[in-house]
């Protein structure tokens, strides 16, 4: 955002540098980003003084030259050869002294040097006004008003502006600043506080008045929550016109190119007091203005030759045969002012930002009016600005008012009530600010103190402050104001000690993320907002549980994520598409979901594995990842957390092909499985996915905050092997489960190292060989003791089983 300073100057009377100015304006929160000098002629006619032409002669050497004496005002004539055919004896002209920078049509410098021309001596340059940049003719040089005295500064004569510009890194938030009004508030609140007392100077609209009641155009707002309020005046009598140098002026230093009297002239307005405004020629609406949406489709061309199919929430401005403009964005290329206008329906509006900021983003259009009132404009001065335009309207463009202002606002946009408590500001601040100080700065920023208590202020913050609604916001605003810089601290560093247990939740992810990142895994963030089409991918998500944005940037990111799956399918797609076709992810997210009793958030870790296990070399050939790796990865994070006696369970889910739930008690811990091919297709994946998702809620609800110690036994451990012939239908757990119940206190653990399935075995047969480790740790286990528990073991599982001991 550009700011002029001589812009500011009209509002408050200041005459400090403009570094000074820029330093307290970004102290204030307005960073300023640079100062730039702005000249309304490039260079500033800087070396250009009036002549008086005393002798104009033939050149001896050259038919179209003249040899000229010029007096310059130090009584010391100088001879300058002149190519223009107009230059005569007797004339006041500018003149470009010798070291004099003068600028060519495509702004490159050349400097006026004495020199010879024809064999003539030149010292200086009578000049045409497109060589000094004050118009764009070159058929002589300019001539000046007689009475001008010879020496004169050209800057002077012709009352060249020179002005600084700053350019302001605005934050999104700061909608009151986005005008010189509001950047000069902000300014003067700040030289109050650094003991500079100035006074804010707004634009009378005094001199406002109807001269006559000759050209009324009805309003009708059919839905007023898109439209809180909607003022129009009629100006009759207008001649369309180039706008005067002040006016060009203003808005050439903030980067504008003027158009024409009417259009600079809202232009205007708009950077003085950050109110948008629209002017329709009057002639070419039929009937009233209808504020009202359209039929999606709706064809409708703007200003820019472009033709825009509207949607059906677009606020449109119309008249009784169809759109003039898309409100608050963009005006229509049918009802826009032109030479031949001579009446104009000038309009001034508060439009509904969020609704400003989807039509906006919808047709990828960004105004400096849109720009403004999709973060929220000042609604209490919608009618003065009206006014404010019209009174220079009629300055600059002649004409007379001819209709009473229609003023369409039915229900009042109400300011905001925040309680501001002493103890919080010094609480938030960490210092104590006197509280006669607290009430000046709230005052200068015009939030109304309305009652006064020892705990506390009761205030009233202007609407326009859209930014400022709560109590922390309001300590902001006075902090800013007070200075960042003001606030002292102290030398001595201060430590505490806090005693939070080993099972707080951070603590716990930290040690899981090490355990991964150890074992290859690399963590990923994914953004919670997403698509709401993936929730036909699975029939377990439920579009009524979605919790979808109000003001979503596009379709994509409209709805926030009820799995953590889909966004990780993109993060792996991403990879693969790039060649990284082998992966380990792992993510701590959140879920949010509306259920019918209220909106919750469910925290997860999720793991995903995919492509080869490890990387192809000389020594070692390439090997998929599966399903049982994957499944060791997890029962690593549960160990290592040490939730054990798990139970596995098949899972039935329509997002895995085949899967397990793991789970302790009622409570599913974490479910396991292979994502099925019809959903890794909608991403575009062709290798097989792996995809594991703890409830990490209830894994910290199993985890003890108790260390447990054991001692590490003294006694051997003893290892005995069985090699059982059983059915197909049998599984492992099912082996493990019977030993388990077997002997609970000194079987310690149980391995599967071989399975065989083939030649030499009977039909529907496999081949288990497992490993028992058998250890007591009071003493040494004899033989007896272990045969008879190796015989318990293979007696259970023959009864159970059907195992034969081959």
């Amino acid at each position: 955002m550009k700011i002029s300073y001589n812009w500011i100057k009209q509002f408050i009377k200041i005459d400090w540098q403009s570094e000074e100015t820029a330093a307290l304006l970004t102290d204030l929160g307005l960073e300023v980003e640079v100062v730039e000098k702005y000249q309304s002629v490039k260079g500033g006619l800087e070396g250009i003084v009036v002549g008086h032409v005393l002798t104009c002669a033939p050149h001896p050497d050259a038919d179209r030259l003249k040899i000229t004496t010029v007096d310059l005002g130090d009584g010391i004539p100088v001879q300058i050869v002149c190519g223009a055919n107009n230059v005569a004896a007797g004339q006041k002209v500018p003149v470009a002294t010798i070291g004099t920078i003068l600028y060519d049509k495509e702004g490159e410098a050349f400097t006026i040097k004495k020199g010879k021309i024809r064999g003539q001596e030149s010292h200086g340059m009578i000049c045409a006004e497109d060589e000094i940049g004050l118009g764009t003719s070159h058929d002589g040089i300019m001539v000046l008003d007689e009475s001008l005295q010879p020496g004169t500064p050209a800057a002077t004569v012709f009352k060249i502006e020179n002005d600084e510009v700053f350019e302001i890194g605005l934050t999104p938030n700061r909608a009151d600043a986005m005008s010189h009004l509001g950047t000069a508030r902000d300014l003067r609140a700040g030289m109050l506080q650094k003991g500079t007392h100035v006074e804010l100077i707004t634009p009378s609209v005094s001199k406002f008045r109807v001269d006559k009641r000759t050209l009324k155009i009805d309003i009708d707002v059919k839905d007023s929550k898109l439209v809180p309020r909607y003022c129009g005046v009629t100006i009759s009598g207008i001649t369309v016109k180039p706008s005067p140098t002040w006016l060009q002026n203003r808005l050439k230093a903030i980067g504008l190119n003027p158009k024409n009297n009417i259009v600079d002239v809202t232009n205007y307005v708009l950077h003085e007091l950050g109110q948008p405004l629209h002017a329709f020629d009057a002639a070419k609406i039929s009937g009233k203005v209808i504020v009202k949406t359209v039929p999606s489709g709706t064809k409708f061309t703007t200003l820019d030759d472009i033709e825009r199919s509207l949607h059906e929430e677009d606020i449109m401005i119309c008249d009784e045969k169809g759109p003039l403009c898309i409100a608050g964005v963009f005006g229509g290329k049918d009802s826009g002012v032109s030479e031949s206008t001579n009446a104009i329906f000038l309009e001034s509006a508060y439009f509904n930002p969020v609704s400003i900021r989807k039509t906006a983003k919808r047709h990828q259009l960004s105004t400096d009016a849109s720009f403004r009132f999709e973060r929220g404009i000042d609604p209490s001065i919608t009618e003065y600005a009206l006014k404010r335009a019209a009174l220079l309207i009629q300055e600059v463009a002649g004409g007379e008012i001819t209709s009473d202002i229609i003023d369409v606002y039915p229900k009042n946009v109400e300011d905001f009530s925040v309680f501001l408590n002493f103890n919080k500001v010094t609480k938030i601040i960490g210092q104590e600010i006197p509280k006669d100080t607290i009430k000046k700065i709230l005052v200068s920023l015009d939030i109304k103190v309305n009652s006064v208590s020892d705990s506390g202020l009761g205030l009233t913050i202007p609407a326009y402050r859209v930014d400022v609604q709560r109590e922390i916001d309001v300590i902001e605003e006075i902090l800013r104001v007070y200075g960042y810089n003001n606030i002292k601290f102290s030398n001595k560093v201060n430590a505490t000690v806090s005693n939070s247990p080993r099972t707080e939740d951070y603590k716990i992810q930290n040690v899981v993320a090490t355990q991964l990142n150890s074992q290859g895994f690399h963590e990923m963030m994914a953004n919670s907002l997403t698509t709401a089409n993936y929730i036909q991918l699975s029939e377990m998500l439920k579009e009524e549980h979605n919790v979808s944005m109000l003001n979503p940037l596009s379709s994509d990111l409209a709805t926030m994520r009820q799995s953590l799956l889909f966004s990780g399918l993109e993060a792996i797609s991403y990879n693969i598409n790039r060649k990284n076709t082998d992966l380990k992810l792992f993510e701590f997210g959140k879920t949010y979901h509306n259920f019918p009793s209220g909106y919750e958030e469910q925290k997860h870790l999720t793991l995903f594995l995919t492509g080869n296990r490890n990387q192809e070399t000389w020594t070692a050939s390439q090997k998929p990842t599966d399903f049982f790796l994957f499944k060791g990865y997890v029962n690593a994070v549960l160990e290592r957390l040490g939730i054990q006696k798990t139970q596995n369970q098949p899972l039935t889910s329509d997002v895995f092909s085949e899967g397990i739930a793991v789970s302790l008690g009622k409570d599913t811990i974490v479910e396991i499985g292979v994502v099925k091919k019809s959903i890794l297709k909608h991403f575009g994946i062709k290798q097989e996915v792996f995809f594991a998702d703890f409830n990490w809620a209830a894994i910290l609800k199993l985890i003890s905050n108790k260390i447990k110690f054991v001692e590490i036994p003294k006694y051997p451990e003893v290892r005995r092997d069985l090699a059982l012939l059983i059915d197909q239908t049998v599984t492992y757990e099912s082996i493990y489960t019977i030993a388990k119940q077997t002997e609970k206190s000194l079987l310690k653990n149980i391995d599967l190292f071989d399975v065989y399935e083939g030649q030499n075995l009977p039909e529907g047969k496999k081949s288990y060989a497992l490993s028992f480790s058998i250890q007591d740790s009071s003493k040494t286990l004899t033989d007896e003791q272990i045969d008879k528990i190796m015989t318990k073991l293979q007696k259970n599982f023959e009864s159970e089983l059907g195992a034969v001991l081959r």
